[in-house]
C-alpha cells in the first residue's frame, strides 16, 4: 500500500513537489463528492423545490386531528400507530429539507 502523500525533493533536500494517491487527489479537486450530507445529482430547481416542500394537505389535516385527539387522551392503538407514522414522515421530510438547504448553500451559495 502506498502513502497518501509523497514529496519530491531537489538535490538540496528541499521539497519541490508532491505526489498524491488518486483517492486523495479526487478528494482535493472535488470536495463535494466526499460530503455525504450533500444531495448531489439534483438540479438547482429540484433542490429548491425539495427545500420548500411540505407534508401533503390530507396528511397535515390528519396529523392535526390526531394531535388534538392525543392531547385529549382519546387515541386508539391504531390511531397512535398512524400518529407515530406521520410524525416519522415529518421528521424525515425535515431532514431532507435541511439537507437540500445545506446543499444549496454549499454548492450554489443560495440560502433557501
Amino acid at each position: 500500500m502506498t502513502e497518501a502523500v509523497q514529496y519530491i525533493t531537489n538535490q538540496q533536500g528541499e521539497r519541490v513537489g508532491v505526489l498524491l494517491d488518486l483517492e486523495t487527489y479526487h478528494r482535493l479537486v472535488n470536495p463535494a463528492a466526499s460530503n455525504e450530507e450533500l444531495l448531489t445529482g439534483l438540479s438547482l430547481e429540484e433542490l429548491q423545490a425539495l427545500a420548500n416542500s411540505q407534508l401533503a394537505l390530507a396528511e397535515q389535516t390528519q396529523l392535526g386531528d390526531l394531535l388534538a385527539q392525543n392531547a385529549e387522551g382519546q387515541l386508539s392503538a391504531d390511531a397512535t400507530a398512524t400518529l407515530d407514522r406521520l410524525l416519522t414522515q415529518v421528521d424525515n421530510l425535515n431532514i431532507l429539507k435541511t439537507r437540500a438547504r445545506y446543499t444549496l448553500q454549499q454548492l450554489y451559495g443560495v440560502l433557501a
